[in-house]
């Protein structure tokens, strides 16, 4: 366990996890008042409440956000998180109701364990019970059945999972969660492969078998920062350039990558440096949920065997 983007105050991470069919969700609590945004990118999102998130928007306070496998079926488990918060009176005041503002992306990991495993509701409930500030990683959550470094299929895939990680500057404090289901190559920033394609490196001149719909990383950026809707929108476009600095390739037609960013407004900070710490905590936490991945039948995993 580690603390990771619990370390900033009032961020809570809770996962559920099945490890029979190979799926989960991880939800991220935030503290009231937090100002939230995001970012998709590549060709095969799958996601929930982006479109609030865009500046100029009416919204700008996010209560919990969803990171969930099961592809489009996993964002039934945001329902289970609404509930949660709908129950402790947590939500945008709609006057006759509070309704809970709950973003969500999906990955794809119905190719491995049963397909017809998928998060529900009741996994997003779980999951919110679970929260805490402390952040188990590796194969858990949403990435319990992810994996990487699928240029040339499933064949030659490793495993991928949750990583973590938080820096600091004074008083200033990033942290990133990220579950890691690239197409890519996970690499240091020099391009040192971390984990490669099994068989050799690099995208084939034919690939076989096709790539196909088994992809997509989607992560968490939380900060201490005070920051305008505005501002938190940029920091997720700065929040892709880590996850470029991690995955080779990034972005691609097979991936559906989704960031979102969450500001508590506790600390004044320069744009900069908020921007420039969360690439660093991106990058690095899309390592470690790939170092701490344990494997699973047929898919090796750097952590060692599940």
């Amino acid at each position: 366990m580690t603390g990771g983007i619990g370390e900033v105050p009032g961020i809570l991470v809770g996962h559920d996890t099945d490890p029979v069919g190979l799926t989960g969700c991880t939800v991220v609590l935030a503290p009231p008042g937090t100002v939230g945004s995001g970012e998709v990118r590549g060709g095969a999102p799958g996601t929930r409440e982006t479109d609030l998130l865009r500046p100029g928007m009416l919204v700008q306070e996010v209560h919990a956000v969803l990171l969930t496998g099961g592809s489009a079926f996993g964002l039934a488990a945001a329902d289970g998180v609404m509930r949660y918060l709908e129950e402790r009176g947590v939500g945008f005041d709609a006057q006759v109701a509070r309704v809970p503002i709950v973003p969500a992306a999906v990955l794809f990991d119905l190719a491995v364990g049963d397909p017809r495993a998928r998060p529900d509701a009741e996994s997003g409930y779980r999951a919110c019970l679970a929260a805490g500030s402390e952040v188990a990683e590796g194969s858990v959550g949403a990435g319990t059945g992810a994996t990487v470094a699928k240029l040339r299929g499933m064949e030659g895939a490793v495993k991928g999972g949750v990583g973590t990680v938080a820096v600091r500057e004074g008083d200033l404090v990033v942290g990133a969660l990220v579950a890691v289901n690239a197409l890519g190559e996970i690499v240091e920033d020099d391009g040192t492969p971390i984990a490669a394609v099994r068989g050799g490196s690099g995208e084939p001149e034919a690939p076989s078998p096709p790539f196909g719909p088994t992809n997509t990383t989607i992560g968490v950026v939380a900060t201490n920062a005070r920051l305008s809707k505005e501002r938190a929108h940029l920091l997720a476009l700065a929040c892709h350039d880590g996850l470029e600095r991690a995955i080779r390739p990034c972005h691609t037609i097979f991936d559906g990558d989704t960031v979102f960013t969450l500001a508590t407004g506790e600390v004044e900070a320069e744009q900069r440096l908020v921007e420039e710490l969360a690439e660093r905590a991106v990058a690095e936490a899309v390592r470690r949920g790939v170092r701490l991945a344990t494997g699973i039948d047929g898919i090796p995993g750097l952590g060692g065997e599940g």
